[in-house]
């Protein structure tokens, strides 16, 4: 008796889509890339060019993995944010599209800065794509993780960004921290604002690095020890920029009013509160 046929990669999505349907609302994009992946190749040449190629064996892995709730961005390493490629590992977020506001208010707002502060900067993104879009502008990015500063650093090197940008290995839950920084144009800041309770998907909670997503019962704590050294970070002409969680704009406009800022709100493109800018009222 004959073998049965192997799978061409359209046939392996399809049956993959299938699978992951109760895992992801993303189901088919997701078999998409993880396909690109294994093949070696972009997502749009897959789908132009190679969907009667034979699948790979390893697209069945890949696919168990995301099975098991694994995000995509982990399995296949990578994540664009704001148009450039991001390489993610487990030891920092995965950029999400909606932190893309917080880099558009930056630029909107100090289109001439010259230095950047980015705290908190995981895998560089936030500090990155403002250095990126800003040729005359040089940056610093602090993150408590050595991990993460190493994913960082990498990043910088692959997008031509190493001698613009210093990483320095600072937590704002110690004292000193904030020492030998200061003067910034922009100071940018995606903190952990989750509250401990929260329910998260499983691919978040179980796969992405818990430092960096909690901040107690309330979600604040580290807006409580960021906000009041701010001031100390800035340039007189300077401003910050905080994401926020989508119901926390008026706890931290209260934190930021009583460090002596002014507050401006930008919503993301779900229309809800997601970045607030800081400016010395």
């Amino acid at each position: 008796m004959s073998e049965p046929a192997p799978l061409t990669a359209g046939e392996a999505i399809r049956a993959a889509a299938e699978r992951l349907a109760a895992t992801s609302d993303t189901a088919r994009i997701d078999a998409e890339v993880l396909m690109a992946h294994a093949l070696g190749v972009t997502r749009s040449d897959l789908l132009l060019r190679h969907m009667r190629d034979e699948a790979p064996d390893r697209f069945a892995a890949l696919v168990d993995r995301r099975d098991g709730h694994e995000p995509v961005a982990y399995i296949v390493g990578e994540q664009e944010f704001h148009g450039l490629p991001f390489r993610v590992t487990p030891a920092v977020l995965i950029p999400r599209g909606d932190s893309e506001t917080l880099v558009e208010a930056a630029l909107a707002a100090r289109p001439a800065a010259r230095r950047v502060l980015d705290c908190g900067t995981g895998s560089g993104a936030l500090l990155l794509a403002v250095l990126a879009a800003l040729p005359e502008a040089h940056g610093v990015g602090i993150d408590r993780s050595a991990a993460a500063l190493a994913v960082a650093a990498g990043n910088a090197a692959v997008l031509g960004l190493g001698w613009r940008s210093a990483l320095l290995q600072r937590d704002w839950t110690r004292a000193g921290w904030s020492s030998g920084l200061g003067g910034y144009d922009l100071v940018l800041a995606n903190p952990p604002y989750v509250e401990s309770g929260a329910e998260l998907a499983p691919s978040v909670r179980v796969h992405e690095p818990a430092g960096a997503l909690f901040a107690g019962e309330d979600g604040l704590d580290d807006y409580r020890r960021l906000v009041p050294a701010l001031p100390g970070l800035l340039a007189p002409s300077g401003i910050a920029l905080l994401e926020i969680g989508a119901a926390q704009a008026a706890q931290v406009r209260g934190l930021a009013k009583a460090a002596g800022f002014a507050v401006r709100v930008h919503r993301d493109l779900g229309n809800r509160d997601r970045v607030l800018e800081l400016e010395r009222g």
